[in-house]
């Protein structure tokens, strides 16, 4: 049996992947404590694992934020996005996550610590108590890698000289604008832990052990990895909020219609509308789930739609013909294992990669998340009157399952765990404040 020390962030969609990374070393045998904010407790004590809070007293300066407090949804500047990231996501946290991170490992030293992708704090501390760590990537690779478009644009791989060029110009000037906002924050807390500084951001991912990505070859674009990343297939499990032993099936025959619109807020009440009136307009069924971030009350319903907060997307997905989405990675994996196709309204984030990816194979259409309830309808028809759609999705969907199978992620973390150099960590004579 090993001791694995998990350092989580909540990013909405990203917590069951992560979660269930450690739930699968739970069912092993082995030894998981998992630092995590209180929002996340729930999902951590169903799996078997111990929870610690980043903050035993509750929220503070330095703490971990909730994830609402970055409202990257209301703004499209790429410095204003940088600015929020580094003070909600990456910089304003770190501190903090050293802090804690650091009195766990020395009550009780780990084998390994694996961080989310933004716990920067986390594994700075861990680099300072030289204990190894490992970094989990819970979608498409984010970092610039030959082959791969920019993140966050949606663009689809260069194929000239030229494109290649744009996404070597778009990446460098992201990485500028992050590191600027980011980086002396980072190293402020570095010098500290007596660490040598970062150049720039990817530095600290770059310095784990292995990065895990969380999704599968055969959905990202080819690309050329660093030798510390590695594909692991995606984490299929549903958030504990959404588990129920039945669900509403709506009234009628035709085609059933899944919609999952993000399961954190982003402002998408209007585009959830939208969807369920353009519903409304075809021979079809539609089941809604609104998540945490809607009030099924604050919605319009409409004949054949059931609109809840939560059901099991695994379950309902076996039994839809298409899945509405915004492109959120663990509903696109899941209505692909599924063989189903989708309508992807991206709102932001990594979405619009996904829906990329998406069309790029074939397995749906890509709309605007303002679309009007008649372009939705229109897609929603096409994709349905086409058996080409369904088709491409079950082709990627059987490469994904296969990759799902013979996933090496477990056996990765077990075999990275050999117990570590020697503790040298030796404490500023305040902490890292």
């Amino acid at each position: 049996m090993s001791h694995y020390l998990f350092a989580l962030t909540d990013g909405g969609g990203t917590v069951p992947p992560e979660v269930g990374v450690a739930r699968r070393l739970v069912d092993r045998g082995h030894r998981v404590r998992v630092l995590a904010e209180t929002s996340m407790e729930n999902e951590i004590r169903a799996i078997g694992a111990e929870f610690v809070p980043w903050e035993p007293a509750g929220p503070a300066s330095g703490s971990a934020p909730a994830a609402a407090a970055y409202r990257d949804w209301e703004t499209r500047n790429p410095w204003t996005l940088a600015r929020g990231m580094s003070n909600h996501m990456i910089a304003g946290p770190a501190r903090g996550q050293a802090r804690r991170l650091l009195a766990a490992v020395d009550t009780e030293r780990p084998d390994l610590v694996v961080c989310s992708f933004v716990a920067f704090g986390a594994m700075a501390g861990a680099e300072a108590a030289s204990v190894p760590f490992d970094v989990l990537v819970p979608n498409i690779y984010p970092l610039p890698a030959a082959g791969l478009p920019p993140t966050g644009t949606g663009w689809p791989p260069a194929r000239t000289e030229l494109g290649r060029f744009r996404d070597r110009a778009v990446n460098a000037a992201t990485t500028r604008m992050l590191s600027h906002f980011t980086v002396p924050r980072l190293n402020e807390l570095r010098t500290d832990l007596g660490s040598a500084p970062l150049q720039v951001i990817w530095d600290q991912v770059h310095r784990a052990r292995r990065q895990h990505v969380l999704t599968s070859r055969s959905f990202d674009f080819p690309a050329e990895l660093p030798p510390t990343a590695s594909y692991a297939g995606p984490m299929l499990d549903d958030p504990v909020w959404a588990h129920a032993d039945d669900w509403p099936i709506p009234a009628g025959t035709g085609p059933l219609i899944l919609v999952a619109l993000s399961s954190t807020y982003q402002a998408q009440q209007r585009c959830v509308q939208n969807v369920i009136d353009a519903l409304a307009r075809l021979p079809v069924r539609g089941l809604v789930t609104t998540g945490p971030g809607l009030d099924p009350r604050d919605l319009r319903g409409r004949a054949r739609i059931e609109i809840v907060r939560s059901a099991p997307h695994t379950q309902v997905i076996d039994r839809a013909d298409l899945v509405v989405t915004h492109g959120g990675h663990g509903t696109v994996m899941k209505a692909l294992v599924a063989g189903r196709p989708m309508v992807v309204l991206p709102h932001g984030r990594d979405q619009p990669d996904n829906a990329a990816r998406v069309t790029a194979r074939g397995a749906g259409l890509a709309v605007r998340r303002t679309a009007s309830p008649a372009r939705i309808a229109g897609a929603v028809q096409k994709v349905l009157a086409s058996r080409s759609y369904t088709d491409a999705a079950r082709r990627l969907g059987d490469r994904i399952r296969a990759e799902v199978t013979r996933s090496p992620l477990v056996d990765e973390l077990e075999r990275l765990c050999p117990g570590g150099p020697p503790y040298r960590w030796t404490p500023h004579p305040e902490g890292p404040r």
